[in-house]
C-alpha cells in the first residue's frame, strides 16, 4: 500500500515538473528511484525514460498548442540528436553503475552552475526568433550524447543553452527541447530495454500518473515569470544532485 502511495505521489510530481520545466520529468524520477527504490543507475535511468516518454510527448503538444513550434530548428535538433543518443546508448548500458551515478551529480553540477551564470551575464534580449540557428545541429549533437549517456539530454542540457547562446525566451526553449527530446528520448529507451535497463511493472503506472499531472505543470510555466522559473529550475537541479550523493 505504501509502495502505491509514492508511485502516486512520485508521478504526480514527475509530471507537474517536467511541464513546468520542459523536461519531461527524468530528473525527478532518477534519484528518486534511486534512493526511495535502491535501483542501480541504469536500471533507475531506464525505467525513468519510460515513464518521460509519454510525458514528453504529451507536454511537447501543450507547448506547441500555445506556442508554436518551429519545425525547421526542431528537425536541425532531433536528426543529430537522433543519432548520437543511439551511439552513446550503446555504450552507456555497458558501464559500472557506481561510476555512472558520480558522472550523473557531476553532470547536474556543471548543469546547474552554467544555468546560474546565464542568468547575470546573458547579452541581448530574449525573442522568439533564434541567433545562430543555422548551428542549432551542434546542440543537437551535445543533447543526443548526454541523453544517450544519462537518460536526459533534451531538456535539460538544451534549454539553458537555448536562451543562453541562442537568444530563446524560456518558454520557446522548452518547447524546443521537447521537440529534441521526445526522438532522443524513444531510441535511449529502446537500446535500454534491450539490456533489460527497464522496470516495466514500476514504470508504467508512474507513467500514467504523470500523464495526468504534466498539464497543470505546462500551464504553470506560462503564468510565472521567466526569471522565477530559470531561478526554481536551478533550485530543482541542486537538488537532484544532492539527493543522488546519498546513493553514492
Amino acid at each position: 500500500m505504501i509502495e502505491v502511495v509514492m508511485f502516486v505521489l512520485l508521478g504526480a510530481a514527475m509530471g507537474t515538473l517536467g511541464g513546468l520545466f520542459g523536461i519531461g520529468g527524468g530528473l525527478v524520477a532518477i534519484p528518486a528511484l534511486g534512493v526511495l527504490f535502491g535501483l542501480d543507475q541504469q536500471l533507475a535511468q531506464g525505467t525513468a525514460l519510460l515513464m518521460v516518454l509519454p510525458n514528453v510527448l504529451l507536454a511537447l503538444w501543450r507547448y506547441n498548442q500555445r506556442n508554436r513550434v518551429s519545425l525547421r530548428n526542431a528537425l536541425m535538433l532531433i536528426i543529430p540528436s537522433f543519432c548520437f543518443a543511439w551511439l552513446t546508448s550503446l555504450w552507456a548500458v555497458r558501464l559500472d553503475p557506481q561510476y555512472m551515478r558520480i558522472s550523473f551529480v557531476g553532470f547536474l553540477i556543471m548543469l546547474t552552475l552554467f544555468n546560474l551564470a546565464q542568468m547575470y551575464w546573458r547579452k541581448g534580449q530574449a525573442s522568439t526568433e533564434l541567433r545562430h540557428a543555422n548551428h542549432l545541429w551542434l546542440l543537437g549533437v551535445g543533447s543526443g550524447i548526454t541523453g544517450g549517456v544519462f537518460g536526459v539530454g533534451g531538456g535539460v542540457i538544451a534549454t539553458p543553452i537555448l536562451t543562453g547562446i541562442f537568444g530563446a525566451t524560456q518558454v520557446v526553449a522548452q518547447g524546443l527541447a521537447l521537440a529534441l527530446a521526445a526522438p532522443t528520448t524513444g531510441i535511449t529507451l529502446f537500446m535500454y530495454a534491450l539490456h533489460d535497463h527497464v522496470n516495466w511493472s514500476m514504470g508504467i503506472p508512474l507513467a500514467i500518473d504523470g500523464l495526468a499531472s504534466i498539464s497543470w505543470g505546462v500551464k504553470l510555466a506560462h503564468t510565472m515569470p521567466e526569471r522565477l522559473l530559470r531561478t526554481m529550475f536551478c533550485g530543482f537541479l541542486i537538488i537532484c544532485a544532492v539527493i543522488l550523493l546519498f546513493k553514492v
